[in-house]
């Protein structure tokens, strides 16, 4: 069984079993979350699409990292014949989450 729930504005696919990083949170390591914004329900049978949300479904997951660092990456500025360059790091911060159960 399969799932597509919305949290922070991103749309994500999960199974239960699987991790994904959300937007940071201020939650710890071992807390239980749970997602009531399901917008899809799939697996065996026909699908069940919600309008917007799938009522009476939720996702609940593990918090297994509550602040993990993502890639850093390095948004560059040039301009043409000023002399002008900048280079300025940034990394996200995620917390990682473990589903561990599709209740629908």
């Amino acid at each position: 069984m399969y799932a597509i729930i919305q949290d922070g504005g991103h749309q994500y696919r999960v199974e239960q079993g699987q991790k994904i990083r959300i937007e940071l949170r201020p939650v710890a390591t071992g807390d239980t979350l749970t997602f009531g914004q399901v917008c899809l329900l799939g697996g065996e049978g026909s699908p069940r699409v919600g309008a917007p949300y799938v009522t009476g479904a939720r996702v609940e997951g593990k918090v297994t990292c509550a602040d993990l660092g993502g890639e850093k990456v390095f948004p560059a500025t040039y301009r043409t014949r000023k002399h002008s360059r900048r280079r300025v790091g940034h990394r996200q911060h995620y917390t990682e989450v473990l589903i561990t159960n599709i209740v629908g």
